[in-house]
């Protein structure tokens, strides 16, 4: 199993508008084990999009899935523009 942890830093006042959207995106997508986390210690405004998947092969065909979905990429319009930086860590549970 993978933990695929994509780590947001948003704009200040923005936190909870982009957890806020990956929330209504994600469920838009039932079938995708995903939570999404915001931070209560360190660094602040702090969003987590945190996926659990079987294999890369997995998260790869959920990347295909999201890419062919224009009704998702109508949300998501502008999403840019509510974080400063961003970044996705892959861990193997063990």
């Amino acid at each position: 199993m993978l933990i695929i942890r994509e780590v947001f830093t948003a704009k200040p006042g923005m936190a909870s508008k982009l957890a806020a959207l990956f929330k209504d995106v994600i469920g838009a997508l039932p079938d995708m084990n995903v939570r999404i986390l915001t931070d209560v210690v360190g660094p602040f405004n702090t969003v987590v999009m945190e996926t659990a998947v079987t294999s890369m092969a997995e998260f790869e065909q959920r990347l295909k899935e999201y890419a062919s979905r224009q009704d998702l990429h109508d949300r998501m319009k502008g999403y840019a523009d509510l974080y400063e930086t961003g970044r996705r860590e892959i861990y193997r549970v063990m």
